[in-house]
């Protein structure tokens, strides 16, 4: 199958394009270098271009939460995360193509303990997880005319740095960073959830794609939620981080944007992946194997 994947270069974007043909794929990788996709009529004319592409993969989105608040961030966010999804999913409905697309975990309110299942109703309460959820509808409203997706909600991406310059470091990469120059770390012993290793996720992302499965939302994150007190906890006892660490609340952090407290994402309908804890081992490994 011939694939186009949005944002190539970036994390997950590097790990689609380099995992693709191994399952069989024609891969065509692009990125921002490549195709605008702020500029949707700019970027009509190229995708118009491709021939024998059968699925499209996006993994591009505007992801400054706090930015997202005030503008221009907050039409940036409406841009790539609902006006470009709107414009993609009729493209794709259009030429008979299915089309993969990620949302978030910040569609939900964050008022469940027990964690949100793909049935779940979306109550975002801040303005990035509202662009993402209209961004779903929009997916939604297509299907209504026969569009064909996958709409993977996933959380707290880590994994190997992306090819584009522009990747964004993981939570793991940064504090790994502040350690060789800190006397301690911490973390906000708060917003419960899961992290995700991105080459988990292209993984079952790819699995989906040949499943064939029906249309709709899944939900794929590494099991074992956390908070980011407790994952900093983990990644200094496997990283052999000689600091303290020390737990802070929310309010030691104050953000201009709202975070929902538990935001677990349950796979219920895919099988569950590994423990997010087992695929830290192989990300610290992977960064001394690459040093």
């Amino acid at each position: 199958m011939k694939v186009l994947i949005l944002g190539g270069q970036g994390n997950l974007g590097t790990q689609l394009t380099q995992s693709g043909p191994s399952w069989g794929h024609d891969i065509i990788s692009w990125d921002r270098d490549d195709l605008d996709l702020s500029d949707w009529p700019l970027a009509q004319v190229k995708l118009n271009s491709l021939s024998h592409v059968e699925a499209v993969i996006n993994t591009v989105a505007y992801n400054a939460v706090d930015a997202a608040e005030t503008e221009p961030g907050r039409t940036m966010a409406d841009i790539l995360n609902h006006q470009l999804v709107a414009n993609l999913a009729q493209w794709c409905r259009e030429r008979g193509l299915t089309l993969i697309h990620y949302s978030s975990d910040y569609v939900f309110a964050g008022d469940k303990p027990e964690g949100y299942n793909e049935d779940d109703e979306p109550h975002p309460i801040n303005e990035y997880g509202r662009s993402k959820r209209a961004g779903e509808v929009s997916l939604m409203v297509e299907e209504e005319q026969g569009l064909n997706y996958y709409l993977i909600r996933t959380s707290k991406l880590f994994g190997p740095r992306g090819l584009s310059p522009n990747a964004k470091p993981s939570f793991f990469d940064i504090m790994l960073q502040l350690a060789a120059t800190s006397s301690e770390l911490k973390g906000v012993d708060a917003e419960f959830s899961c992290f995700t290793y991105t080459p988990d996720l292209a993984q079952a992302t790819w699995q989906l794609l040949a499943s064939q499965a029906d249309s709709g939302v899944y939900h794929i994150a590494n099991s074992e939620p956390t908070t980011w007190y407790g994952a900093l906890q983990k990644l200094a006892e496997l990283a052999h981080l000689n600091l303290p660490i020390k737990p802070i609340s929310s309010a030691d952090l104050p953000r201009p944007a709202a975070r929902p407290q538990y935001s677990s994402l349950l796979m219920t309908k895919l099988p569950a992946l590994r423990p997010y804890h087992e695929a830290l081992v192989e990300y610290l490994q992977n960064l001394l194997d690459n040093k």
